[in-house]
């Protein structure tokens, strides 16, 4: 088989499975059960807890592989483990850095980091990523940088969220993405964010929708979601098209 006859069959049954009721139903369900057990708590990369579902981590190293950029910018640091993921594509790539910025970067995550053996493509900023003064870093960081990757995964509030849209969406050029984390919150019974600031209302997924009717250089690609079926970012794989 060709790798374009290869290519014609996995978008058949993509579009199958996309379209396929049953298939959905118990995805739903499944996904439900995985958010009660902390499914994504389990993995690590390299050593590294990477507090990611696998199936986003694989559409995000495609992403990154595709457009292999000269800097990833990820807000919310959490373990790590993200930070060393991206790291190692661009190892592989032999090109780019990663910038971590995370409100509160506790002492052993930030020791995990700078002792890994990828260290070297990563640096970090502690503070808010919408404060005007880490936003002024970043922005210096990222001068000069044709492709650009931007990761949002800290707040998942709806004010927080549109502003770190708002802020870091110029620094993305046509062909790269913004990926949206856990934008499937706004799918998800409210039980399940008790104790949290957001909720069905307040969420990833409203943020995104309110910046798409603002900013019209970016659209949601659901090809990447309808293929990985089981994602946290159903609505979040944002596509810089102009």
């Amino acid at each position: 088989m060709s790798d374009k006859d290869f290519e014609i069959r996995n978008k058949k049954f993509v579009n199958r499975m996309k379209n396929d009721k049953t298939f959905k139903k118990l995805t739903n369900s499944w996904f439900i059960e995985s958010v009660k057990n902390e499914y994504s708590y389990h993995f690590r990369w390299l050593g590294v807890p990477i507090i990611q579902y696998p199936q986003d981590a694989i559409a995000y190293q495609e992403i990154i592989w595709k457009v292999r950029p000269d800097l990833i910018i990820e807000t919310g640091i959490a373990r790590g483990g993200s930070l060393i993921f991206s790291a190692s594509i661009l190892e592989i790539i032999g090109k780019g850095k990663v910038l971590g910025i995370d409100i509160d970067i506790h002492k052993q995550n930030k020791k995990a980091v700078k002792t890994h053996s990828l260290s070297k493509r990563i640096s970090m900023l502690e503070g808010s990523s919408i404060d005007e003064k880490i936003v002024n870093k970043v922005q210096k960081i990222a001068s000069g940088k044709k492709k650009i990757i931007v990761m949002l995964d800290s707040n998942h509030t709806h004010e927080h969220v549109l502003n770190e849209l708002r802020l870091y969406s110029p620094l993305v050029s046509k062909g790269s993405y913004i990926i949206v984390f856990d934008s499937i919150i706004g799918d998800l019974p409210d039980q399940l964010n008790k104790n949290r600031p957001w909720n069905k209302e307040n969420n990833p997924k409203t943020a995104i929708f309110q910046f798409l009717k603002e900013n019209h250089r970016f659209v949601i690609d659901h090809d990447i979601s309808s293929k990985l079926a089981i994602t946290v970012s159903p609505y979040g794989y944002l596509k810089c098209i102009k």
